[in-house]
């Protein structure tokens, strides 16, 4: 899914908000496409504003790198323990795999 132009615009020139801690607002927003010479649709800038009110972005863009890389992590941890398990599993069949060798060579210790 490709970005459009105006929405590229529009994070642009919210990026450049939240970098000046100003809030972000659909005339702000404005402002700055207009003294870009960008033109667009007269919702973008009202309509990313409403979606950013209640979010940090500046929190956002420093917390990405962090989320994204918990994920795996805890993927992998979670899954070192199953892949320990399996091992005993397989190690206790060997053993008994070798006991069973014994019995099938036709004499026992006590027969």
């Amino acid at each position: 899914m490709a970005i459009s132009k105006p929405e590229l615009a529009c994070v642009y020139a919210s990026l450049i908000l939240a970098d000046d801690d100003i809030d972000i607002t659909g005339e702000k927003i404005q402002t700055i496409l207009k003294a870009a010479n960008v033109e667009v649709e007269p919702y973008w800038p009202g309509l990313f504003a409403k979606a950013l009110e209640t979010a940090n972005v500046k929190d956002l863009i420093t917390n990405i790198g962090s989320a994204v890389g918990a994920v795996p992590a805890a993927g992998v941890s979670a899954a070192a323990p199953a892949a320990e398990a399996k091992e005993e599993k397989k190690e206790e069949k060997k053993e008994e795999e070798s006991e069973e060798e014994d019995d099938d060579m036709g004499f026992g210790l006590f027969e």
